[in-house]
């Protein structure tokens, strides 16, 4: 059977059985397609539980563009601003913004978009997950080609905020003509692709932005399957039916990688399991023993064939405030300790929940199923519920996850704020965990403008959440990608996926 596009959209809406097709040779086809991991809630990046999951960011950036761009090893460059900076007091921010783009429905991209985009997240009644953030800054406007804001609030990430989740630009008077249900139906960007067809759950199919400011793509049409579980992934590549794939068990990439292409590089992810301090998480003595339970260097070596780097606090080596004096020793010996100070044992052991995914991450389930087994040993009976990711980011922002819930932490700036602060201070939607003591300790660090002294402020705060055991960090993670020969992939350290880095060769 020969596949032509409408063949294969009618394959991947209906789900019909893989491998009874196979798509034509790369070089008769122009039609490039990817096995997804994650399906797409909704389009817009900038509001919503969507907007901070990191996984999806590569559907954004393949429609959107962020205020500046960030390149493959995670470092800002020029894009729709090509220039930023603040004033002598820090009271201002200014941005000059590129000239010459347009939007996908041919219009004119101006620095009103920028200041619109801005002022929109900054208001709570958006419903941005990150306004906290966008709220320090007020009074938006235009000046010729360049956008002015006063700080309300000093925040020294504000810039790394714009290359990071919701740090999107969206087209002002599109917006405001369609509303956010029109937005819905029929986003525009000034990215690299438009939407050409989207079915919720299915797929999503984009057509190339011959106008790009940034080149036009290689590949003109790109359709992103969303297939969440990791084996039928494997089989879409393995059968042809998709050219590109990733998050695949770390065993099958090994398998694959000599007939096709692959490539695994250390991104800035992280595994880690979130403890909420309700129930027995009250107890530092059942914390501790979680944690020095946990035999993460085993778990790399044998269950993700050694593709992983074990941390012990939420910075890996690259992140900017990464401390490598802050250990945690595996310890079942010290676990038994401390569990029979609490009255615990094997015969007597704790129990709690703990959620996670499944196929979202390579081996999510598998590693907690090993994790558990080896709670099991030292006296900690933990019942696994496997959730979706979507649900655990409601699950979150309610603060209502189970004792522990395991989940995959993006950080792709690398600041301290953006992973121990938002993970670990209780306020924030994005915490579990509202200890005071904690609380005062980070409350300080927000604005700080000695950078020397927030790094170090923020390492002394890794170092207080390590000795008592806030959060079980697990390792970074290494992504593997597979693509079929002919499709090189240019891999990107914040874990995005993008088609338009893409190329034939």
């Amino acid at each position: 059977m020969k596949l032509n596009r409408r063949a294969l959209l009618q394959l991947s809406a209906a789900s019909v059985t893989l491998g009874a097709f196979s798509l034509p040779a790369l070089a008769q086809i122009d039609e490039l397609v990817i096995a997804y991991n994650v399906t797409l809630p909704s389009w817009d990046p900038t509001t919503g539980p969507s907007a901070v999951n990191p996984t999806i960011q590569g559907i954004y950036q393949s429609v959107f563009d962020q205020f500046i761009l960030q390149q493959p090893d995670l470092k800002p460059a020029p894009g729709l601003l090509t220039e930023w900076g603040w004033n002598e007091d820090y009271s201002q921010i200014w941005m000059v913004v590129r000239e010459g783009v347009k939007w996908h429905d041919g219009s004119d991209f101006t620095a009103e978009d920028v200041a619109w985009s801005l002022a929109r997240v900054a208001d709570p009644a958006t419903g941005s997950p990150i306004q906290f953030v966008w709220g320090t800054l007020e009074n938006h406007r235009v000046e010729g080609n360049r956008v002015i804001a006063d700080v309300k609030q000093f925040d020294p990430t504000i810039f790394k905020w714009m290359y990071f989740l919701t740090g999107y630009v969206l087209p002002k008077a599109y917006y405001e003509k369609v509303g956010a249900e029109g937005f819905e139906a029929a986003p525009i960007g000034t990215g690299p692709y438009m939407v050409e067809k989207f079915e919720r759950n299915a797929f999503v199919r984009l057509k190339a932005n011959e106008a790009y400011w940034g080149g036009a793509p290689e590949f003109k049409t790109v359709t992103i399957k969303f297939v969440t579980d990791a084996a039928a992934r494997v089989a879409e590549i393995e059968s042809g039916n998709s050219h590109v794939t990733l998050e695949m068990p770390y065993e099958e990439y090994d398998r694959l990688k000599g007939s096709m292409n692959g490539v695994a590089t250390p991104i800035s992810d992280i595994g880690m399991i979130f403890l909420n301090d309700i129930d027995v998480m009250l107890d530092p003595n059942v914390r501790k023993a979680a944690v020095h339970a946990i035999d993460k260097q085993a778990i790399i070596d044998r269950l993700l064939s050694g593709y992983g780097v074990k941390i012990d606090t939420l910075e890996t080596p690259e992140y900017e405030a990464y401390d490598p004096s802050i250990t945690v020793d595996y310890s079942p010996e010290k676990a038994v300790e401390l569990l029979a100070a609490s009255g615990y044992s094997t015969d007597n052991p704790v129990k709690f929940k703990i959620q996670t995914t499944r196929g979202f991450k390579p081996k999510d389930y598998e590693m907690i199923q090993a994790i558990v087994g080896l709670w099991r040993r030292v006296g900690i009976e933990a019942e696994i519920e496997v959730y979706e990711i979507a649900k655990h980011y409601e699950l979150r922002a309610a603060d209502q996850l189970a004792p522990a819930a395991f989940y995959n932490w993006g950080n792709s700036v690398g600041d301290p704020t953006t992973g121990t602060g938002f993970a670990m201070y209780g306020p924030s939607p994005h915490s579990v965990w509202d200890g005071q003591d904690l609380i005062d300790m980070i409350d300080p660090l927000w604005g700080e403008k000695d950078e020397a002294k927030r790094i170090a402020g923020w390492k002394a705060v890794d170092r207080f959440i390590a000795e008592e055991a806030l959060v079980i960090p697990l390792l970074q993670y290494v992504q593997p990608i597979l693509s079929a020969k002919g499709v090189v992939v240019t891999p990107h350290a914040s874990g995005a996926l993008l088609p338009h880095l893409m190329t034939r060769g």
